[in-house]
């Protein structure tokens, strides 16, 4: 569904983290691979009035995944943590310097506590993009879910379901929101073939 419309019906201070990688706004489209996605529902514009309903809904903290220039638009942030991924991605292939990373905004809420303090720079490889155009490592997730004290965490554009794998492994709640059904589809039987490999080891 919406993410706009489920987290209207949120209660205030209802999860603990909030963990999302929205629509940067820049009408993404990869030109260099066999398989092509869907146009990403939302990309034409970097959805601002989301930052009004994050305060509002996470107890600890929210981290936004964006570009550099996103950051203009943005709230100030209370740390911009650089994810080093070492490929060459988005932007003008033509005219623009080839960024190896991607930037994540982090804001603390009123109940925040780190379990530990990690650096603002992250070192982890990116992953192939098999279920989505800009998907993330779930192991990326995983440093950020554990530096927090959190026992809940929600992603209202969960896209093929990093988010969920991440707080599944780290034992946390979950609540996630995808508005494409065939993306909403790839994470559910994502997450259960995860739940059958684990039950094999």
């Amino acid at each position: 569904m919406d993410c706009m419309e489920a987290m209207k019906q949120m209660p205030d201070k209802s999860v603990d983290l909030i963990i999302t990688d929205p629509p940067y706004g820049m009408n993404f489209v990869s030109n260099y691979r066999k398989e092509k996605y869907n146009p990403i529902h939302g990309d034409n514009q970097f959805p601002l009035w989301i930052f009004d309903e994050f305060n509002r809904i996470a107890s600890r903290g929210v981290y936004v995944f964006c570009r550099w220039d996103n950051l203009i638009q943005f709230p100030k942030p209370k740390s911009f943590l650089c994810w080093v991924k070492n490929n060459w991605s988005m932007g003008d292939l033509l005219h623009e310097h080839g960024r190896q990373w991607e930037g994540i905004c982090f804001y603390p809420q009123e109940n925040h506590e780190f379990i530990k303090r990690i650096p603002d720079v992250i070192n982890i490889k990116r992953t192939g993009n098999d279920l989505h155009p800009t998907e993330k490592p779930s192991c990326l997730i995983s440093v950020l879910i554990q530096a927090n004290v959190c026992n809940s965490i929600l992603d209202p554009f969960m896209g093929s379901g990093t988010t969920v794998i991440a707080a599944h492994d780290n034992k946390k709640d979950f609540i996630g929101y995808e508005i494409d059904k065939d993306y909403y589809d790839a994470a559910v039987k994502r997450l259960e073939n995860h739940k059958k490999q684990l039950t094999l080891f």
